[in-house]
């Protein structure tokens, strides 16, 4: 009779633990983590990291450090022109001013 034993173990080796990331995959976390509505321990999870790593990959990228790729939703800017109706100043009263004359 043939048998097979598979043994399973909660303990990683250490390199499984210490992960090297190549930077593409940095960079497409990071950027997936600035969306809106998303938190950084959801992305974090989502990929296998404690959030705290995925907050260093974001200081990397703020700092220059880690370039992001180009946004999946290309984002438009249009220029606005704003005007404002300056009101006339008020007349200037005229007021008497005391003058002092010096005799000598």
């Amino acid at each position: 009779m043939d048998t097979t034993l598979e043994v399973l173990t909660t303990r990683r080796g250490r390199r499984e633990i210490n992960r090297q990331w190549p930077d593409e995959v940095k960079a497409r976390i990071v950027s997936e983590s600035l969306r809106p509505g998303v938190t950084v321990s959801e992305v974090a999870e989502r990929h296998g990291l404690k959030a705290n790593h995925l907050s260093s990959w974001r200081t990397l990228a703020r700092q220059g450090k880690l370039v992001l790729p180009e946004p999946e939703d290309a984002v438009e800017f249009a220029a606005t022109v704003v005007e404002t109706h300056m009101q006339e100043p008020p007349a200037a009263k005229q007021t008497s001013r005391a003058e002092i004359v010096k005799r000598s």
